[in-house]
């Protein structure tokens, strides 16, 4: 597993899109949990979340729906090391914020403590239709019955803080968290 010495842009490896859980199965095992160990998750693993959450599957286009392919998300990564946001083209992680500052992305203990916290920002200029964030939160959804983690989408996070933390601009509003990791104890 891969540690981090100091944060910095993450070039992160190639996905893996193939493997993984009957689809069928994925879906009956998918479910929410609040119960995060502190486990670290490896690179491979936070490529293949970030990918299905917001990757491209072929030629400027996602692997989630976008109404009239609009676009208008943005995805941050809070891990320990800091907070990324995600660029898909290159598929690399670009540090925004130094530290760990898991904690902003919600109000409840347990988000401090998973290694991996998603804040799905919309472009409020693109569009203004936070529909297309359930697709994403779905995705990761699905790929965590998949693959043996737990994941718990949230909306109860400050968004004030997200926002001064981040420096989001006025037209910026975060609309959903999403945090990843392993079951706890």
């Amino acid at each position: 597993m891969m540690q981090f010495v100091s944060a910095q842009d993450i070039q992160l490896p190639t996905p893996q899109k193939t493997g993984g859980k009957p689809l069928m199965e994925a879906i009956n095992l998918r479910r929410s949990n609040r119960n995060f160990s502190d486990k670290a998750l490896d690179m491979q693993t936070i490529s293949n979340l970030v990918w299905v959450a917001y990757g491209y599957n072929r030629e400027n286009m996602r692997v989630v729906p976008s109404a009239n392919n609009k676009q208008e998300f943005e995805i941050y990564i809070a891990l320990k090391s800091g907070i990324y946001l995600y660029d898909a083209k290159e598929h690399k992680l670009i540090l925004k914020l130094e530290g760990d500052h898991r904690r902003i992305a919600g109000r409840q203990e347990f988000v401090a403590v998973a290694p991996l916290n998603f804040i799905y920002v919309m472009n409020k200029e693109i569009a203004d239709m936070p529909v297309d964030c359930g697709f994403i939160a779905q995705n990761v959804y699905l790929y965590c019955a998949s693959e043996g983690l737990t994941t718990v989408v949230r909306g109860f996070f400050d968004q004030q803080l997200i926002k001064s933390t981040l420096n989001l601009g006025e037209k910026q509003q975060v609309v959903l968290c999403q945090t990843v990791g392993y079951q706890g104890d």
